[in-house]
């Protein structure tokens, strides 16, 4: 018989019933899940759970006996992911009566989309889009830099970044391999605020202001494309982009790091993966078949392919 999420009985160390949070004991990760469907739109909800530190080195699900009362370990990685498939935001553990700790699940905001009066500036240094930055995400600095990794640049090299927005490959770019600083960067991007942004971070390089649907004209080729969340804009033809690269804008010998976001940003939280409407998880056909047409298409122009990453994919092509 399965057993029943309860509140904890009010003591002197603890709140009462009314404000306390669920006690989870040796629930199944399912039963949780319910009860979170059946707080329906509830703005918060809290649960009262096993200390994560004190199963270290146990696998989720193992049973921890502790003074007489049996808990399933749960690693705090348990938590994080069940807040952000389920579309909460995961505040702080608070410590309250040993060996529990209080999670406090708060609903994300509603996604909505945005008009602006300019499409070109949709992503600009106005828009909410300007907020964020891929610097402060783990998964998109570890794995750039694992691409870039793979890259062999000769001396001076020129690199092209093809949606360059206010500059952000490039910082990491630089902070990854300073002697770039000697190379010659060209950034296109349609928008004329993030252009202007991006132009104050890196008076050296050059910047383009076009749209990447029209044939470009940017003089010798590169040895380096990176063009991050851009092909799959819905104003862009990738792979009518993707061939352009290669008979216009690449050397013999180029290299390309092309990133497909697996991801989006929800009320200030990176989700992942792409949601399509009538899903309630993330569908991810479309983004396979890209992946799959890039992977092939470059493996077609003797390129070495590496397909890495999780909430941004790297597909990134190399001379074999």
């Amino acid at each position: 018989m399965p057993s029943r999420l309860v509140r904890p009985e009010p003591n002197r160390n603890q709140r009462s019933c009314e404000d306390g949070g669920v006690v989870v004991r040796t629930e199944s990760l399912l039963e949780i899940v319910k009860l979170f469907e059946q707080a329906g739109a509830a703005a918060a909800i809290e649960l009262d759970v096993l200390d994560p530190d004190r199963g270290a080195g146990r696998y989720a699900g193992e049973v921890v006996d502790i003074d007489g009362v049996s808990y399933v370990h749960r690693p705090f990685r348990v938590w994080v992911d069940l807040a952000e498939r389920l579309g909460f935001r995961l505040s702080t553990p608070r410590p309250i009566e040993a060996p529990l700790v209080r999670l406090r699940f708060e609903r994300l905001a509603t996604e909505a989309s945005v008009a602006v009066d300019d499409p070109a500036e949709k992503y600009g240094a106005s828009s909410e889009f300007a907020r964020t930055t891929k610097l402060e995400e783990p998964g998109f600095v570890i794995d750039f830099a694992e691409a870039l990794d793979r890259v062999e640049l000769p001396e001076r090299p020129r690199i092209l970044d093809l949606g360059v927005n206010t500059g952000d490959e490039l910082a990491l770019m630089l902070a990854l391999r300073p002697s770039l600083r000697e190379a010659t960067f060209v950034g296109v991007d349609r928008s004329t605020s993030a252009l202007a942004k991006a132009r104050e971070r890196f008076p050296f390089a050059t910047f383009v202001e076009a749209d990447l649907d029209q044939p470009l004209e940017l003089g010798e080729p590169f040895d380096l494309v990176v063009t991050i969340a851009t092909l799959q804009s819905p104003s862009i033809d990738d792979r009518a982009l993707l061939r352009r690269v290669f008979q216009r804008h690449l050397t013999p010998t180029g290299a390309v790091i092309l990133g497909v976001p697996n991801c989006r940003i929800v009320d200030g939280e990176q989700r992942y993966g792409a949601r399509m409407k009538n899903f309630r998880q993330p569908e991810l056909g479309l983004l396979i078949k890209d992946v799959a047409f890039y992977r092939k298409y470059l493996q077609q122009h003797a390129r070495q392919v590496f397909v890495t990453g999780k909430n941004y994919l790297f597909v990134t092509g190399v001379p074999a």
